[in-house]
């Protein structure tokens, strides 16, 4: 397919600089987009990928801030399982995207950045500016988080340190890896006699399973077991990794949890399904992990938070925990992300999906083919949309019902819901309905986590739609204007509550600590007087938008104009006025949770 910006042909397209060789490393590596703000320190790169390569495997996308580089290659990789590039200036450019590579950290996604640092060698800086754009040691401002970064010297150094990142992001646990290419580096010409190596002498290894012992005991403690509870966490959007899921639950009869920050992972209107996810546990999920004999946990975000939250303790778990999880191989002193350390009486050093996978012939043969699940569905009553008040302010649950009601039958990939999201009123069936939140909850990023899964599924026949709160959407918005100019279908819906609500309820809290009014908790908080238009910045960027929606029954209309919208290949907005505290099941849970 032709690239949006279609460059004039060169007539000296061979390779014969470095920067050429890191370009075509790129291709041979099937990176099919590089995301980027423009920057001197990578004009070399820049140069090799337009007129060496054509703009085309890889196409360049031109963002108007770092934070929406990295945010849309996160997207991209979340929709799309594989990692795109990104380009970032210097030292500056770098320290505007390190909040965005945090957040791709913390949800371990791949993405392979490439920055840039003045000449090293003195004699070569301009004066001015190459003194301030270079760095002895760049990658210690990430190196905490990333799984790998290199300086190379050599036009055969950066070979083996781009083959060695790709490599090492594609690995399981995933996660993002940076490579800084010194600007004298780049404008290096090749050596004559220079060639690439095959490229898939370097690829990934297969992910681990367990052992067979641990196999053997993991089946006959959840063959054994009287009530079994199945923590889904991190794990693949495959369809058939899914299924497999799925028949794991119905074999045992064991409840299954999911966690709104993680993304589809079972179908939530399963009759196994224990209750609709959300950010924290709720009262039927406590009950459940409380009354378990058996804890199979497939790599959840914070198995020690979820005991916690459970039994008061997260060291007071009274049935057996199953941990199976490599996220230790990511694990340093740095950061928190790690989470609690979690008791286990089983420890599982494998990839959770290859551990069902090879879990299931045991449990059959054991169970010789019979399914434990209850032959009889739970009845559960779920909200109507035609039972809320057409003129009744608009709630989060009436966005749920809603937009579950527009989508009829078409399939879409929500890429981040707002923190006051009800998902009673939307169910996930497959693995592609839901892609989780932005790992590190950094604000700002869902608008280009939105854009890079819209560029993934483009031409696919699912639309990419984003529900986000307004403080969220305004330091990210930049990001549609990406979406707009490369023809990336997105639906952006805007919980807009004209506050940064989640801290009006931190300093209620405080406040009632200390036995101060509670009153003034909108301070500093409140985005009113003047009220800041959300459709105009989503038009002034290109993309389509309709009046704010401020009543239930308005919403239903505006929300299938926007998916007509997008279904026709726009980026089109809904603002929707919601009430401070309308969505409250957040709050809710975070109280009982501690």
């Amino acid at each position: 397919m032709d690239p949006i910006d279609k460059p004039v042909s060169s007539e000296n397209a061979v390779m014969a600089w470095a920067s050429d060789a890191a370009a075509e490393l790129l291709r041979r590596m099937g990176i099919k987009y590089v995301a980027l703000n423009p920057g001197s320190s990578y004009r070399a790169v820049h140069d090799s990928l337009v007129n060496y390569l054509g703009n085309r495997e890889p196409e360049l996308l031109l963002c108007l801030h770092e934070d929406s580089v990295i945010s849309i290659a996160h997207g991209y990789a979340k929709a799309a399982g594989e990692p795109m590039a990104c380009v970032v200036h210097a030292n500056v450019g770098l320290m505007h995207a390190l909040m965005g590579l945090y957040n791709a950290w913390c949800d371990r996604v791949p993405i392979l950045l490439i920055g840039s640092t003045g000449p090293v060698d003195p004699a070569n800086r301009v004066p001015w500016i190459d003194w301030i754009h270079t760095a002895k040691d760049q990658g210690a401002l990430l190196r905490n988080f990333v799984k790998y970064d290199d300086e190379p010297r050599s036009p055969a150094g950066l070979v083996e340190g781009m083959l060695r990142a790709a490599r090492t992001m594609r690995t399981k646990p995933n996660g993002p890896v940076y490579l800084c290419l010194d600007k004298g580096l780049q404008e290096t010409k090749l050596p004559e006699g220079f060639e690439l190596p095959a490229i898939e002498r370097f690829a990934p290894a297969d992910p681990p399973c367990a052992s067979p012992a641990a196999l053997e005991k993991a089946a006959g403690w959840l063959v054994e077991a009287k009530s079994p509870v199945i923590l889904i966490g991190r794990v693949s959007r495959q369809q058939g990794d899914w299924d497999a899921r799925v028949k794991l639950a119905e074999l045992l009869g064991a409840g299954a949890v999911t966690d709104m920050k993680l993304g589809a992972v079972f179908p939530t209107d399963h009759p196994l399904h224990v209750e609709p996810p959300g950010v924290f546990l709720g009262d039927r999920q406590r009950a459940a992990i409380r009354d378990a004999d058996v804890i199979l946990d497939l790599d959840w975000m914070d198995l020690g938070g979820a005991l916690k939250q459970s039994f008061g303790s997260k060291d007071k778990a009274a049935g057996k925990v199953i941990h199976c999880s490599l996220d230790s191989y990511l694990h340093n002193g740095w950061s928190n992300d790690h989470y609690a350390l979690p008791p286990a009486d089983l420890p599982v050093l494998a990839d959770p999906d290859a551990f069902v996978a090879a879990l299931l012939p045991l449990l059959e043969r054991r169970l010789k083919g019979k399914s434990r699940a209850k032959s009889k569905p739970v009845e559960r009553k779920s909200p109507r949309l035609a039972d809320r008040d057409p003129d009744a302010p608009v709630t989060a649950l009436d966005i749920s019902l809603a937009l579950n009601e527009a989508r009829g039958d078409r399939k879409l990939t929500i890429a981040k819901l707002s923190l006051g999201w009800d998902a009673a009123g939307y169910p996930f069936r497959e693995p592609m309905d839901y892609l989780g939140y932005e790992g590190g909850a950094g604000l700002g990023s869902t608008p280009g986590i939105a854009v890079g899964a819209g560029l993934a599924l483009k031409g696919s026949g699912r639309i990419a739609v984003a529900n986000i709160g307004d403080g969220d959407f305004l330091q990210g918005c930049t990001a549609l204007w990406t979406a707009a100019h490369y023809e990336i279908p997105v639906l952006f819906i805007i919980s807009n509550n004209r506050s940064n609500f989640n801290d009006e309820i931190h300093q209620q809290n405080i406040a009632t600590i200390r036995g101060r009014q509670t009153g003034n908790r909108w301070i500093g908080m409140r985005m009113e007087k003047p009220a800041i238009d959300l459709c105009a910045i989503a038009r002034a960027q290109g993309a389509e938008a309709g009046e704010p929606v401020e009543k239930a029954g308005d919403l239903l209309p505006a929300l299938r104009k926007g998916l007509d919208a997008v279904a026709r290949g726009k980026v089109y907005l809904v603002d929707v006025h919601i009430a401070p505290g309308a969505g409250t099941n957040v709050v809710s849970r975070a109280g009982k949770a501690g």
